[in-house]
């Protein structure tokens, strides 16, 4: 028996706790918490523990994998996009103040490019398997992409010009 990777944990709880900015590429899953309160990191992984993306104010988060309970809590700002090959995102998801868009949507073009622009960088800086294949069979996969997003900054909203503090 080998080990794969793409189904442990190779980073502990709470990473990127707090991040404000940087990329971080795991070729496995991530424990519990991960990208609390995240406000500008980028990162791909495999896989979330409960609690993931809670309190996330900006960054874009890649999760080719399963997700745990309450995923995107409190979620005001940045985008995850999760492979849900198991579809039970949405059972996983708490949607106080998110939304869950299918990205082979037209209004989720932009996603799909940040997504295959995150996937060649997470191959290219891990050699991970499990994203190698998601990219050369993407056609395939495009289906089990869901974006979430927070509820004031979704597709609903892109058409407003945000607030300029000017001090």
């Amino acid at each position: 028996v080998s080990y794969v990777a793409s189904r442990g944990a190779i980073i502990g709880n709470t990473c990127l706790y707090g991040a404000s900015g940087g990329q971080l590429f795991a070729a496995g899953q991530a424990g519990e918490r991960f990208a609390v309160r995240n406000s500008g990191a980028d990162a791909v992984v495999e896989g979330v523990g409960d609690h993931g993306c809670e309190y996330m104010t900006g960054g874009t988060v890649v999760v080719l994998g399963p997700v745990g309970e309450n995923f995107a809590a409190g979620m005001t700002g940045g985008i995850a996009v999760v492979l849900d090959l198991r579809e039970t995102l949405i059972k996983k998801t708490n949607f106080e103040h998110v939304e869950l868009l299918s990205l082979i949507e037209p209004e989720c073009d932009s996603y799909k490019h940040k997504l295959v622009e995150m996937l060649d960088a997470h191959i290219e800086n891990t050699g991970s398997q499990q994203a190698k294949k998601i990219r050369e069979n993407l056609a395939h996969y495009l289906d089990y992409f869901m974006v979430v997003v927070p509820k004031t900054t979704g597709h609903i909203a892109k058409d407003v010009t945000p607030l300029r503090i000017v001090k």
